[in-house]
């Protein structure tokens, strides 16, 4: 059974909600968001190194395997995570060795079949049919693009988005200021190309904790927590990772699957959450397959808790 569709769930927040700044609120997120669509032909991207490209390429029908095994972070498509209720993109942009075209792909170990500019118009033509709902999306990473190709992307992105681009401001946004302005779109530009553009916002902290276990995360999240929350927006990853020895000695696992084997762990704790300015406070949440599991219905609820009459006193 799917987790319900929620692509409204923005505007139907109580309007005690709409005054709070957006770093202040529980935000839905998708960790590597484009990876449903990784293409198991193309090549590795360089920054795996080279032993492990010389063995891809001398026992690819065995690495590719696993590659798509444990690369793989998401089972929806982008328009279907946006009806989900999913508000935070996690984008790792990355240009093809050897591509003269100047398309670029969304990458996670391998490239992605669809390109960085079809996925963007995707996005925006969904946001025109849900005029308030406000997307955060993080482009990061930008593997094997030249200063050139940033300036050609950053320009398509403010043609593309244009008056719907919230700029970096010295008071948050809230709902109702990006309502008021017909803003829908915080963009994070992860790189030094973006210095010069006020309609692009810094990169964003991601607190991953590169463990596979639910215990294991919790544990460095809760770590985290006890050091402070970032002043801005910021990102609780609720992923897990697993090392190459780990998943050659659980060769018949997956990824989704020990996903799914530790969500009760990283469920209980996210349930136990609370968003807003507090120094423990949650502001963003990003996981794996949240097309599949409640993550985007559980996180929405935690706003309740910051409506006056459900505040702990």
């Amino acid at each position: 059974m799917l987790p319900p569709s929620d692509p409204d769930w923005m505007s139907e927040l109580p309007e005690g909600l709409w005054d709070v700044p957006l770093t202040d609120l529980a935000i839905p997120g998708s960790h590597d968001a484009m990876s449903y669509c990784l293409d198991i032909s193309s090549p590795l991207v360089q920054s795996e190194g080279y032993a492990f490209r010389t063995l891809d390429r001398l026992c690819c029908c065995f690495t590719r395997r696993f590659i798509y095994q444990w690369a793989t972070t998401q089972d929806r498509k982008i328009c279907e995570q946006l009806s989900m209720g999913i508000r935070y993109f996690d984008f790792r942009v990355a240009a093809k060795p050897n591509d003269t075209s100047c398309e670029l792909y969304f990458a996670h170990m391998i490239y992605t079949h669809l390109t960085v500019m079809e996925t963007m118009q995707i996005i925006a033509l969904w946001l025109a049919t849900h005029p308030k709902e406000v997307v955060i999306l993080a482009c990061s990473h930008f593997e094997g693009i030249s200063d050139a190709l940033h300036q050609l992307f950053i320009s398509f992105l403010k043609q593309l988005f244009g008056s719907k681009l919230c700029p970096q401001m010295k008071s948050t946004p809230t709902l109702r200021s990006m309502w008021t302005s017909g803003q829908q779109v915080i963009l994070s530009y992860d790189s030094d190309s973006a210095a010069g553009h006020p309609e692009l916002w810094p990169g964003l902290p991601y607190w991953w904790a590169n463990e596979r276990t639910a215990d294991g995360v919790v544990r460095y999240l809760e770590c985290k927590k006890a050091q402070g929350r970032p002043e801005g927006f910021f990102v609780c990853g609720l992923n897990l990772t697993a090392d190459r020895y780990y998943i050659v000695d659980n060769w018949n696992l997956s990824l989704r699957k020990l996903t799914f084997n530790n969500w009760q762990g990283l469920r209980s704790w996210l349930e136990q959450q609370t968003p807003g300015s507090g120094y423990k406070c949650l502001n963003i949440v990003a996981g794996d397959f949240v097309g599949s599991l409640p993550l985007c219905s559980l996180v929405v609820a935690l706003n309740r808790k910051l409506l006056p009459q459900n505040r702990k006193k």
